[in-house]
């Protein structure tokens, strides 16, 4: 649906359009279907092939990622490496000025004069976190057509477009290479198996009871963890190092700052410490925080207050009002 009322809504305006299908997975939708939407639609329709490439950069990262006791965000790294890396590099060789998708995001002139990157204004739908590492020179080429729109008036506009409509077609909320989200069953056949069974211990390195594999977890779970007590458990850090799984009580899942590497920044890749907003996960609210560069190209991050559940391995994006200023991989927090 966002993507075909981005079409149509660009296609009223005027632009010449080629419609992309990208051949990610075996899972993904049928390409007579999509075929079917672009004539629909009156564009054409290039299908191109990245199976590998994903698996390469996406599928090989999400399982190497929990093996490495981390919890990975593929949706953040397939808009940098695959839909806004390497589909732009091959539009770009063929001649195309401009690639436009269905993201609840807006590019907007910023305070310089130079185009940011903006949420979108449904902030139930807002998707600009999947799209920090997007490359900076890359912003004056990208068009979002939703993004000063509602998910509403987005299926008002697919009414009105005529445009045809999949019978009780859910949201997509689920990973689209795990559409039934066995993400234990995905790692297992990526793998060849799960990692080895572990010791559960506390805060203080008690024994608690034996885990099933790191794999199984991540910082902040509570449930499955079968380890009886008067205050629940949550997963507070895991150790692949020592393959053993950190358990404590809510209070210990609090936070004071983090430290994340690799840095994407969509303005001047700041020299002093700033202050902005930090979203540790999607959904997260955000948390005022000061942001520390760090050589080479770290960040430490102190919240205004306290944080639950900062996991290794998530994105952590960085705003100024609805503006992004650049997200980095969270690698540590800080206790």
């Amino acid at each position: 649906m966002d993507s075909a009322v981005a079409a149509g809504l660009l296609r009223r305006q005027g632009w010449n359009l080629q419609g992309i299908h990208l051949r990610l997975s075996p899972l993904a939708a049928t390409e007579d279907r999509v075929q079917a939407l672009a004539q629909r639609l009156g564009i054409p329709l290039t299908v191109i092939d990245l199976q590998r490439e994903f698996s390469r950069e996406v599928l090989d990262y999400f399982a190497s990622e929990y093996a490495r006791g981390r919890t990975p965000n593929p949706c953040v790294r397939c808009n940098a490496a695959i839909k806004f890396g390497l589909l732009w590099e091959h539009l770009r060789r063929d001649g195309f000025t401009h690639l436009a998708t269905g993201h609840y995001a807006r590019i907007l002139p910023a305070d310089d004069g130079a185009p940011g990157l903006f949420r979108g204004v449904d902030r139930r739908k807002d998707q600009s976190y999947f799209l920090s590492r997007l490359s900076r020179s890359l912003l004056p080429n990208l068009l979002f057509p939703l993004g000063h729109m509602t998910k509403e008036e987005v299926r008002q506009v697919h009414h009105q477009m005529g445009l045809p409509v999949r019978e009780n077609q859910p949201e997509s909320m689920e990973l689209c290479f795990i559409p039934q989200g066995d993400y234990q069953g995905f790692l297992q056949t990526q793998r060849g198996s799960l990692g080895p069974p572990g010791d559960f211990v506390d805060t203080r390195g008690r024994l608690l009871g034996r885990h099933r594999g790191l794999e199984c977890y991540t910082v902040g779970q509570r449930r499955g963890l079968g380890i009886p007590a008067r205050e629940p458990y949550y997963v507070t850090e895991i150790q692949p190092e020592l393959n053993r799984v950190v358990l404590g009580h809510r209070q210990e899942l609090f936070s004071p700052g983090l430290m994340a590497s690799r840095m994407s920044w969509l303005i001047a890749p700041p020299v002093e410490d700033l202050e902005a907003v930090a979203v540790i996960r999607y959904r997260h609210p955000g948390v005022r925080a000061r942001i520390s560069p760090r050589v080479p190209d770290g960040v430490r991050v102190v919240f205004e207050r306290p944080q639950s559940a900062v996991a290794p391995g998530q994105a952590v994006v960085f705003y100024d009002r609805d503006r992004v200023l650049g997200g980095g991989w969270i690698e540590a927090r800080i206790k």
